[in-house]
């Protein structure tokens, strides 16, 4: 089991360091998620791929609360079926596909008090970029969080990458090639670790948003557990936190 070891000292030295050199643009994000939050409006969550896997961790979650909206594009996540309908080679086709970004963002109501928060490892593929874009026009501020300390050239015709776009960035400071073992007899790597990374990212984050949001005296309305013995109020707290998210809603 060496191999199972080293990827597992692989995931802690990105955690260690995401914790080393991360807190300052953690607390920035955290603050202007707390605005928005706290104004009723949005965090918008946005990623392509495996990066949606941290979108849907947020919100609705266990522990987590409103505020979070989650965008996600069902042609650039479900790729489960690999081949055949919604397959591999549209997905990598359409997260590259200029002016897509624009038609997602068209489907939304969005308000300048928003931020929009953007997951991508590189940073550099069309539909991210255009999201982003088109946040920055309408006002909001946006996040980021990927691989930005990695050298990489943008594919969108701006020239620019996610994270030369967003006004705030949180480095997962995962290698370029993600999977993190190298196997004998293979060019390719296995154990990619950059989903860890971002879900320590969404948490560390959150926690501070919430933390900020409690120092403020601001009301948040938390997804319990609902499978705790003796706890006979968590669907009613559910349903509040439920409520409230439909009410914010029907604005978006």
């Amino acid at each position: 089991m060496t191999l199972s070891k080293t990827w597992l000292a692989a995931t802690r030295a990105v955690l260690d360091d995401i914790e080393k050199t991360q807190l300052p643009a953690i607390g920035k994000a955290a603050e202007l998620m707390a605005d928005s939050i706290a104004a009723e409006r949005w965090v918008h969550t946005f990623g392509c791929g495996h990066a949606t896997i941290p979108v849907e961790e947020m919100y609705p979650r266990i522990g987590g609360f409103v505020g979070f909206h989650p965008i996600v594009e069902l042609p650039l996540t479900f790729f489960t079926r690999v081949t055949g309908e919604m397959g591999i080679h549209q997905f990598l086709f359409l997260e590259r596909a200029e002016g897509y970004g624009n038609a997602i963002m068209k489907s939304y109501t969005f308000d300048e008090r928003d931020t929009m928060w953007i997951f991508s490892h590189t940073g550099i593929n069309n539909v991210n970029i255009d999201v982003a874009l088109r946040a920055k026009e309408l006002g909001m501020r946006v996040v980021a969080t990927g691989s930005a300390s990695q050298v990489a050239v943008s594919r969108h015709p701006s020239g620019r990458t996610l994270f030369e776009i967003a006004d705030v960035v949180i480095d997962s400071r995962v290698p370029a090639g993600d999977s993190s073992v190298p196997l004998k007899n293979h060019i390719d790597n296995v154990g990619p670790v950059s989903t860890m990374a971002f879900v320590a990212v969404v948490w560390m984050t959150i926690t501070t948003v919430a933390e900020i949001l409690s120092e403020r005296g601001v009301r948040l309305f938390i997804h319990p557990s609902h499978n705790v013995p003796g706890d006979t109020t968590a669907w009613d707290r559910l349903d509040q936190a439920l409520r409230e998210y439909k009410r914010r809603i029907a604005g978006v």
